[in-house]
């Protein structure tokens, strides 16, 4: 089985991460095994002798008519019939985990006086939560789309919800026009099609009408749009922010969110398949690497623009289609945040919990970012409509500080106050306003001045140099990338005017984008660009840039195939050595269950080649064995795992006769494979990593290190698999001579 830990070491690791919020909600949590001796009840606490038959007239071998007066019954039904609450109409589909945030120091205190931001000694409960946008609830999470990443600090001073998204821009300028683009992108509503894509007429006649989404539409079209994991992705607040410091100075901020392991996706390919395969993928990941030990960590940083500089750029800072690039404003990491528990039940926590821009602590205020403002407002309305006035009341919302103050009643009040008084003023000074001073929000006192109008500022109305800077800063591959999705999209359109416009939208951005495009879909072929591209280049905006310091493989899912007859010893050698580094490893075989080795030994696989496809893994292994590499020579499955992996530019590796394999199913000239069986010299060619054996010597010499070299099976193997793909592959046209 995979390397989990056991439910002792779960319980030592709980009792570590326990914070001032997770022993809160202790308050509502209650463990069904402390009961198992008091039975069933009915709500109202009544013991439950039958949960199985509906009371009914009968003589006791024939049923006659149920009977109404059956409470336990109607209790049951009635509580299933109302288990639903309204699911949100974005961001539905989602998961979560509990964690801490944690400053590196003071140094943000010369922007703000929030103590959140600047006391290291505090760690602040956080509850992250990620999601899709278009889909509903019962999507798949690999469909390409923003993902939401929503945060909530429980402050001392009180919750701050950043809501973010794993991508810095948005479709949208302006808040008004959420409705539209929301309608546009989700399925059509004629007949409720497709979930969970944008792939159709509507959404991109929009964006073909709306040019300020030009920049969002690269970003979502890139390989951001498929991420391999929601502990791989970047996270983004998205809007312009302010900050007050003890001074009374006012700033502008964006906050970062940079994740440990790097910034990695999938590819189309595998992303469409792992849908229909595994739609719960991410969520599953989410909990895995938590539980198994790892789990996912962010540096949080922050763009700072001091208020004398806010017109200082050739495009406006308020204005949610653009970035700050980083280049001109420097991201300055300032602390860090760990998610290590899991939730505990689903709907209370992760469907119950709710965001709000508008929820802030003092030292953090707003900007006049037009999408933020209408935020604000959208936001506090769409909770009471799916929770109810007193949703912050609920477990996972309630802040752990005090509250307290004159609002009443409602549905669902759980807050009992004592006493007459409920107003301000009050002869008894209960519940009386804090001064900035003594703690209270403290408003920065902005200077206002203008003509009530709708309209947008000038530097509102330039849409396309951010998006030629995004994709002249991407890599080949990434570009092949965005060329390769944004013709899926538009071949999902079958009306003209439709692909026409946006392949007329892209010549703005560049010359050979709109041509690729246009060509592929038949769409109208650009004889010269519409717009000159301007030809910068920002590295920091290209997933590459993000890759760890350090090699690292930890996290990462390695499947072993392996039939009777395996080499056992080599197996378990390959499997420590991995797991020192973190990784998991699961033994794929013919069937689930004992599988038995060249020497007779038994092995228990976690799965079968039929339950399991090479899409759900980093990488894979194949060890030596005469008899195993024999039969999975003629297991067309098996052929098809590593056929799939290498088109999906995975790591591959392979010791011993386990290379015939390789052979047989990639065999393709340009892939190097090791060929002297005595040797346990390392070939590694476009990540397939083969070696003649791997023997205890072998195993004494790899290098713990993860590097590539001439020597060490391991160490090669798993730099291949922390590089995250061999987009080489795909370059040099090798992907396209393998059917998988």
């Amino acid at each position: 089985m995979a390397s989990t830990i056991s439910s002792a070491v779960k319980s030592a690791v709980s009792s570590v991460t326990d914070t001032s919020k997770v022993n809160d909600l202790k308050r509502n949590t209650i463990d069904p095994t402390s009961y198992a001796s008091s039975g069933l009840t009915t709500d109202h606490g009544v013991n439950v002798s039958n949960t199985d038959t509906w009371l009914k007239v009968s003589d006791g071998s024939l049923n006659g008519p149920a009977l109404l007066e059956d409470q336990v019954a109607r209790e049951k039904i009635h509580r299933f019939d109302h288990e639903r609450i309204p699911e949100r109409v974005v961001h539905a589909r989602g998961s979560a985990a509990h964690g801490y945030f944690k400053l590196f120091d003071d140094r943000a205190s010369k922007y703000t006086f929030a103590p959140v931001l600047t006391d290291p000694s505090r760690t602040t409960p956080i509850f992250v939560r990620f999601s899709t946008v278009q889909g509903s609830k019962g999507s798949a999470d690999t469909v390409r789309d923003v993902r939401g990443f929503a945060m909530k600090f429980y402050t001392e001073e009180g919750n701050w919800d950043l809501v973010g998204n794993d991508i810095p821009v948005f479709f949208i300028q302006d808040a008004i026009k959420f409705p539209d683009i929301i309608h546009a992108v989700k399925p059509e509503p004629h007949n409720e099609v497709p979930q969970g894509q944008s792939a159709h007429n509507n959404f991109w006649d929009f964006v073909g009408l709306q040019p300020e989404s030009a920049h969002m539409v690269m970003w979502v079209m890139s390989d951001r749009g498929i991420p391999r994991s929601y502990r791989m992705m970047q996270g983004f607040g998205v809007n312009t922010y302010t900050l007050m410091n003890a001074k009374g100075e006012r700033f502008f901020v964006k906050f970062h969110m940079i994740p440990e392991l790097g910034v990695h996706s999938l590819v189309w390919d595998e992303a469409l398949k792992i849908a229909g395969q595994d739609p719960d993928f991410h969520r599953k990941d989410l909990n895995e690497a938590i539980e198994n030990g790892c789990p996912p960590k962010w540096t949080f940083a922050i763009q700072v623009i001091e208020e004398k500089d806010e017109h200082s750029f050739d495009f406006d800072i308020l204005d949610a289609t653009k970035v700050w690039p980083e280049s001109l404003i420097p991201v300055q990491p300032i602390g860090e945040f760990v998610l290590n528990r899991t939730v505990d039940e689903f709907f209370p926590e992760v469907e119950q919990v709710a965001f709000c821009t508008s929820h802030i602590v003092s030292g953090i205020g707003f900007s006049d970012d037009p999408l933020l403002q209408g935020r604000n407002f959208s936001y506090f309305d769409t909770q009471i409509t799916r929770l109810g006035v007193n949703w912050e009341q609920l477990p996972i919302n309630r802040p752990v500080c005090p509250v307290l103050n004159h609002s009443r009643d409602g549905a669902l009040q759980h807050r009992i106050t004592k006493g007459s008084i409920n107003y301000w003023p009050n002869r008894r000074d209960i519940g009386h306003p804090v001064s900035p001073v003594n703690g209270g929000y403290a408003e920065y006192k902005q200077k206002m001045a203008g003509t009530k109008q709708r309209v947008r500022g000038a530097k509102f109305q330039e849409h396309f140099n951010q998006a030629q800077l995004f994709y002249n800063s991407l890599t080949q591959y990434e570009k092949m990338h965005v060329i390769d999705a944004i013709s899926f999209e538009l071949s999902h359109c079958d009306d003209q005017q439709v692909y026409e416009t946006y392949t007329k939208i892209l010549n703005n951005i560049d010359f050979e984008l709109a041509k690729a495009v246009a060509q592929n879909v038949n769409g109208i072929v650009p004889d010269k660009p519409a717009r000159l591209n301007h030809g910068k280049v920002d590295p920091t905006l290209s997933q590459l840039h993000y890759a760890p310091k350090t090699p690292t493989i930890a996290t990462r899912r390695i499947a072993i195939l392996v039939a009777d007859g395996f080499n056992k010893t080599e197996v378990q050698a390959v499997r420590a050595m991995l797991a020192s580094a973190k990784a998991t490893t699961w033994i794929i075989a013919p069937r689930r269950g004992k599988v038995i080795s060249a020497g007779g030994g038994v092995t228990v696989a976690d799965h079968h080649f039929e339950g399991q496809r090479s899409t759900l893994f980093d990488a894979i292994y194949v060890p030596s064995g005469a008899e195993h590499a024999k039969a999975l020579s003629q297991n067309g499955r098996a052929i098809h795992w590593i056929r799939e992996a290498f088109g999906h530019c995975k790591a591959i590796g392979a010791i011993g006769e386990g290379v015939t394999v390789l052979q047989q199913a990639i065999g393709l000239p340009e892939v190097k494979l090791f060929n002297s069986p005595d040797s346990d010299n390392v070939e590694s060619s476009y990540g397939v990593v083969t070696t003649g054996k791997y023997d205890v010597t072998s195993a004494a010499t790899d290098a713990p290190k993860i590097a590539s070299g001439p020597k060490g099976f391991v160490a090669n193997f798993a730099y291949e698999v922390s590089k995250h793909r061999c987009y080489e592959r795909e370059l040099d046209g090798l992907v396209k001579r393998v059917a998988y």
